[in-house]
């Protein structure tokens, strides 16, 4: 057995034998740590530092596609993956987190339809 293979299965057995919250945290580990110290955001967390806060999750979720697909057209690679609480629901969502200033962002904010306003705004406020 390689030290990878026992180090992810401690990790798992781990994880269920936790409270939920913390079994999340332990499944994200290292990626977790980064977006609650800011190197890392969320789609979320973008919307909040450019005055989007208040769009509906239907809205919300179909940005991190397009941000996503932004991603991997630039990178050719997709963002990594971070367990996240929903905010309204509670439950616990598999997401993409990017870096604080990553283009992929903008180019989903312009591509997607919902949320060109945003922009828009941001610009003018600007000038």
């Amino acid at each position: 057995m390689t030290a990878a293979t026992r180090t992810r299965r401690n990790t798992l057995r781990t994880a269920t034998h936790t409270s939920r919250a913390l079994g999340y945290r332990t499944l994200s580990g290292h990626i977790a740590a980064a977006v609650e110290a800011g190197r890392l955001i969320l789609i979320t967390g973008f919307l909040q530092r450019i005055g989007g806060a208040d769009l509906p999750d239907g809205k919300v979720s179909w940005l991190g596609r397009h941000c996503a697909k932004a991603y991997r057209a630039q990178h050719g690679t997709s963002p990594i993956r971070v367990w996240a609480q929903h905010r309204t629901t509670g439950k616990w969502n598999h997401v993409y987190a990017y870096g604080p200033i990553d283009e992929a962002l903008y180019a989903g904010l312009t591509s997607y339809k919902g949320t060109r306003h945003l922009l828009a705004s941001t610009y003018q406020e600007a000038a």
